[in-house]
């Protein structure tokens, strides 16, 4: 497996991370109320935040126009998107992730890709995991090829006493801040008399469409889940850090913007094609149904055969192209990362995307509003480099599974 930090503490690997994650959200005052809700969001997202990533990595892929020899560069969260750009052959991908749980949970990823002997056991372990078996797969296969912080992370406990690897017997997908929040829905939805996974029974985008506005649209017109939402804190639970919030809820506040995005992942792409919509509804994937690309079982043996070009560093963007040279990376992929950050970091982070970008790179990118961040807040003398694809960014989102962004964001380096 390929790990870039050495064998170290994995206290002082956890500290360090976490120090990181404070840098980057915290903008105000600590005993500011909002400097406190910075760094309570911070203390959620120190631990497993994304068991599966919420962007298409379908999508990321045409907008990148991924193929052989590219040099790739992307926020690892959950590690569905890094391995799954491995199916259109790049020469490496180096993920990053300022989470330290997220680094471990890749790490994992890459040494299962590595060391189980066929799909059906890997698919046991990340598409299933609901089997004891799974335990044993770990310490007889995996845990000894991991580094020592991503061993002492999974060999440890959480709040509940138990190891932490035990989630892959117990459903990975219910786990995690987001799981959890997810859950949380469901138990609130099942409170009003809501059945959400009724949505998964539909047999076409009609039926879809029906079930969600008899049953689940009234759910955002009730009060008290208006008020839930309209706290910032609230939605910490969808990895949604206090200045995204501002972004996210528009002028019709967080509860329209909720129902809308819901909508469309409901709605919008038939059951049959989005595996998002069984996650959201279902908290798993549909027996014999869509799936992420790394876990298509056709795929498996191109990726374990290039398991060993994917990277996963505990860092942010910015950090790890300080130390790449010039012209060294062709396609760049940031999530969300940027709705976090304020004019400095920007600049910085754009200062070396372009510094490294080879001729010919892309950069993708998505916001939890409509509009790009970077007029206005990144210099021209950087963005005037680059030149935005409206028309096929436009395009790209609406092609988006995922459906709860506002916008995607194709950027390509001009001649």
């Amino acid at each position: 497996m390929a790990v870039t930090v050495a064998d170290e503490d994995a206290g002082a690997v956890r500290r360090q991370a976490r120090a990181r994650l404070v840098a980057a959200v915290g903008r105000n005052a600590v005993w500011s109320l909002a400097g406190l809700n910075e760094r309570l969001f911070a203390r959620l997202f120190d631990g497993l935040v994304y068991a599966q990533i919420w962007e298409d990595p379908v999508v990321d892929m045409a907008a990148m126009a991924l193929g052989p020899g590219h040099r790739v560069v992307t926020i690892a969260s959950g590690g569905c998107n890094a391995l799954s750009y491995l199916t259109a052959d790049p020469a490496r991908i180096e993920a990053v992730d300022l989470n330290s749980a997220h680094v471990a949970y890749n790490r994992l990823k890459i040494a299962a890709l590595s060391a189980l002997p066929d799909h059906a056991a890997f698919f046991r372990f990340f598409g299933e995991g609901r089997s004891a078996d799974n335990i044993e797969t770990y310490e007889r296969h995996l845990r000894p090829r991991l580094d020592t912080a991503s061993r002492a992370y999974w060999d440890g406990r959480g709040l509940s006493g138990r190891r932490r690897i035990a989630m892959f017997a117990r459903d990975p997908y219910r786990h995690g801040v987001l799981g959890r929040f997810i859950g949380a829905g469901h138990l609130l939805a099942r409170l009003y008399g809501i059945d959400l996974p009724g949505l998964l029974k539909a047999g076409s985008l009609a039926e879809q469409r029906a079930y969600f506005e008899a049953h689940i649209a009234p759910l955002f017109e009730r009060r008290a889940v208006r008020g839930l939402v309209a706290l910032k804190s609230t939605l910490f639970g969808l990895g949604i850090p206090p200045q995204q919030y501002v972004a996210l809820a528009g002028p019709g506040g967080m509860a329209e913007t909720l129902k809308a995005r819901l909508r469309r992942l409901a709605c919008d792409f038939p059951l049959s094609e989005n595996y998002f919509t069984w996650q959201a509804f279902g908290r798993a994937y549909a027996p014999g149904g869509p799936l992420p690309p790394y876990l298509e079982a056709d795929r498996y043996a191109a990726l374990k055969a290039r398991a060993d070009r994917v990277t996963i560093v505990n860092a942010s963007v910015t950090d790890l192209l300080t130390g790449k040279p010039d012209a060294s990376v062709d396609r760049f992929v940031l999530l969300d990362a940027q709705d976090w950050m304020n004019d400095v970091q920007l600049g910085a982070l754009w200062a070396e995307i372009t510094r490294t970008a080879a001729p010919g790179a892309r950069a993708v990118f998505r916001t939890a509003g409509e509009a790009s961040p970077l007029p206005g807040q990144v210099a021209e003398s950087l963005l005037g480099r680059w030149r935005y694809c409206a028309e096929i960014s436009r395009e790209l989102h609406r092609r988006d599974r995922s459906a709860i962004y506002g916008g995607f964001h194709l950027y390509a380096l001009k001649d």
